[in-house]
């Protein structure tokens, strides 16, 4: 059985690719029994699709490749905190886990904010585990949005 570090090692070169694009680098796959069913990378600015998170990107592609809408006995393998509305589609589509590596001060719902899996009123309880490669996936957030800074630095002066 693969490990965590590797599957979010994984994630972490799918966030890479949407960094390239310009995108916010996160990245998400969704596995079951050491196969990939599913994965993804932050989309939104290149699709114009606000709901195109690297989570709901890898949701989509495993339940188009099952053919079905529900993803039971799968984990998440995604390299930030997820939001509520990704922890609601996880929810939704009956993923068993999600690990995730760095946290999201500001939009986590996990640890970083109360977390929209304990909700009492769900039908369907998503285990969780944060920190597996955090330093890696943090790095990988700050290098992009540092990056970003110095552009528009560059442009406001010229």
């Amino acid at each position: 059985m693969l490990t965590d570090e590797y599957w979010m090692a994984k994630a972490l070169l799918l966030a890479e690719q949407g960094a390239a694009k310009g995108e916010v680098p996160v990245g998400a796959i969704l596995v079951a029994d050491d196969k990939v069913l599913g994965q993804g990378y932050n989309c939104p600015i290149s699709s114009n699709d606000p709901t195109a998170h690297a989570e709901v990107m890898a949701v989509r592609d495993a339940a188009t490749v099952l053919g079905n809408y529900r993803l039971p006995e799968t984990t998440l393998y995604v390299t930030l905190e997820p939001c509520t509305m990704c922890a609601g589609a996880l929810v939704h589509a009956r993923v068993t886990r999600v690990v995730y590596g760095a946290t999201e001060p500001k939009a986590g719902v996990v640890e970083s904010n109360p977390c929209v899996f304990e909700g009492e009123h769900l039908n369907h309880k998503v285990a969780y585990q944060g920190g597996v490669l955090a330093a890696e996936c943090s790095a990988m957030l700050s290098t992009f949005f540092k990056k970003r800074r110095e552009e528009k630095k560059g442009v406001a002066r010229g």
